[in-house]
């Protein structure tokens, strides 16, 4: 391969797609650890109704597809709709990508949230780095106040959104942890310095 910058643009894009396989085979085998309100058997079914969509497939095909299904989690009942971004930007390479996506559908609402009003900006590449960072925090902030109507995520979610509004730039990664620190601390969660969201 040549030494060009489409080259290097070629190795990076392999390099990040590599990594978010390896990231997807993870949490696959992670799936009973944290916070899975989806069932196992709700999952096997929804995988069964994947068979109708062709990989890769875009946000829009996906809801397009399958939107108005219904997920059934300990949390409620969710469309897929509520927890796919409607963007043909956020592409899944697999039905196994999809459904890590919907497993945590808390997390997943507030994602959708957050990739849908990115696409506003202008010239600004959201990174899969980047979004594995505020899905961590999300998944922190779900984990310290479980049983608190999942209170962090959501003002963390607005947080960003108001940012990229305002200020029509993405948050960093430590800027949207440092925000959930703070939220924590000022709602009585103890947040250690060896923690993820530790700043």
């Amino acid at each position: 391969m040549a030494d060009d910058k489409r080259g290097r643009d070629k190795q990076a894009h392999d390099a990040e797609r590599r990594q978010q396989e390896r990231e997807i085979a993870t949490e696959l085998e992670r799936e009973d650890e944290i916070e899975p309100p989806v069932e196992a058997e709700e999952l096997a079914d929804f995988k069964a109704e994947l068979e109708e969509l062709t990989f890769p497939a875009t946000g829009i095909e996906v809801v397009a597809a399958i939107g108005d299904r219904e997920i059934e989690s300990v949390e409620g009942s969710y469309s897929i709709e509520e927890l796919v971004p409607e963007t043909d930007e956020e592409t899944f390479d697999s039905p196994a990508a999809l459904r890590v996506q919907v497993q945590r559908p808390t997390v997943a609402a507030a994602m959708k949230r957050v990739v849908e009003a990115s696409k506003t900006l202008r010239n600004t590449d959201f990174s899969w780095t980047q979004r594995k960072a505020y899905e961590k925090t999300f998944q922190e902030l779900k984990a310290i106040d479980a049983d608190d109507d999942d209170e962090g995520v959501q003002v963390i979610s607005d947080w960003i959104v108001e940012r990229i509004r305002d200020k029509e730039t993405l948050p960093t990664s430590r800027a949207v942890r440092r925000e959930a620190a703070k939220f924590c601390r000022a709602n009585g969660y103890q947040v250690r310095n060896d923690e993820w969201l530790g700043i």
